[in-house]
């Protein structure tokens, strides 16, 4: 696997203010974040049996951003997959070449987790690592900031303000260029910004927009040469549907609720550290030849088109799961997909809803609205299969 040394933090370096650290920098944001209260909090509170001192002490052995992706988070992550999950599994590798440099765009699961599981399928094949885009809306902390930006992280601004917001996007997209022309690296991004809540997966056009204001070409080509590859990832259980029905509950009480920072890292706990079932992630083609397709030259044709290819890919992608089966034929009144799952099946998926359910900490719900968030969560479940069973049906999606 090669490194790749990113620019000096000099006035010349032109994305000092989003790129991740370099390996200059390492030894010294290293030092710097074991010494933080913070740091060691959620040190201990992700592995409450470390030797903190001893963790430090190996910390500061490592001299750059890919033996920390090797040495630290790999293993760290192959912990959480033998604690959280029934496995993580990859398909599709026949689509991706390894010596190409790709713009790998993923439908939205986990906060924390959707780009450290794909690097850690690269990490278990040797392949080529990726950057990772964060919003700086969680990076609550400046240690926060200092963790990302040293596990090669870069910094999506979305805190501007309207005058701003293009100049942050087109800073944003010539960063990405850089990366995968210049740099001859991968990147992650998600195709939304937050997470679809009810697992309706769908790539939102400003991000896809966003990618093409960089580069000397039209709309098209700058998207071409990002060389988009779709990733589809498939949890079984979705640590986070508790939450996400509890927000659906309090938004339709209150239209204007809006989640709180703690909200936003109870999310991310609660994603990282409870358990997920089955995880998997789905190497889709590059939407090149679909994109180079398109007859049109129009910015918002060719934006378009590219969602479109994205969504089908993602969706046609999906490992489906017997809970999915069940939550569509529950959700629709139907036995449509009865014999893929058993009897056990519905009695272990039911017993998990109504569990989950019972977390929701929301005072004087009422019988009405516990079916509407039982309904909200087994179609949170359903979705994927129905956008699954839609872009099949599709004849030119490839």
């Amino acid at each position: 696997m090669t490194q790749t040394t990113l620019h000096k933090n000099t006035e010349a370096d032109p994305f000092a203010d989003i790129r991740p650290y370099d390996d200059h920098q390492f030894k010294e944001k290293i030092a710097s974040l074991v010494k933080e209260p913070g740091f060691e909090h959620a040190v201990r509170y992700v592995m409450p049996d470390v030797n903190y001192d001893e963790f430090v002490q190996n910390l500061l052995t490592v001299e750059s951003q890919m033996g920390f992706q090797i040495k630290i988070m790999g293993p760290f992550l192959e912990l959480l997959v033998a604690k959280t999950t029934h496995g993580l599994t990859m398909s599709g590798e026949e689509n991706y070449n390894p010596g190409m440099s790709c713009t790998f765009i993923t439908n939205h699961r986990d906060i924390v987790l959707d780009a450290s599981f794909l690097n850690l399928c690269f990490i278990r094949r040797k392949e080529p690592l990726t950057q990772v885009a964060i919003g700086n809306n969680l990076l609550i902390f400046d240690w926060i900031t200092d963790l990302v930006k040293l596990n090669r992280s870069f910094i999506v601004k979305r805190d501007t303000g309207v005058r701003q917001a293009l100049e942050a996007a087109k800073h944003l997209s010539a960063y990405i260029r850089h990366v995968i022309n210049d740099m001859h690296e991968s990147v992650w991004i998600a195709q939304r910004e937050g997470r679809a809540k009810d697992s309706n997966d769908l790539t939102q056009e400003s991000v896809v927009k966003m990618l093409s204001l960089g580069g000397p070409g039209t709309s098209k080509e700058n998207l071409l040469d990002l060389n988009i590859t779709p990733v589809s990832i498939s949890y079984e259980y979705d640590p986070n549907d508790y939450l996400k029905v509890r927000e659906f509950l309090l938004r339709r009480r209150d239209p204007d609720f809006k989640k709180s920072q703690r909200d936003d890292l109870f999310s991310m706990e609660t994603g990282l550290l409870s358990q997920k079932g089955r995880v998997h992630f789905h190497l889709g083609k590059r939407i090149n030849a679909g994109l180079a397709a398109c007859a049109s030259d129009d910015r918002a044709e060719v934006v378009r088109k590219a969602c479109d290819l994205l969504d089908r890919s993602i969706h046609r992608g999906y490992r489906i799961f017997p809970c999915n089966y069940i939550a569509y034929d529950e959700v629709n009144g139907t036995d449509t997909y009865a014999d893929m799952y058993t009897a056990d099946d519905v009695a272990g998926f039911d017993e998990y809803i109504e569990l989950q359910l019972a977390r929701v900490d929301v005072p004087d719900i009422t019988a009405e609205e516990r079916d509407f968030m039982r309904t909200m969560m087994l179609t949170m479940y359903a979705n994927p299969l129905r956008n699954q069973l839609a872009a099949k049906e599709c004849s030119d999606c490839d």
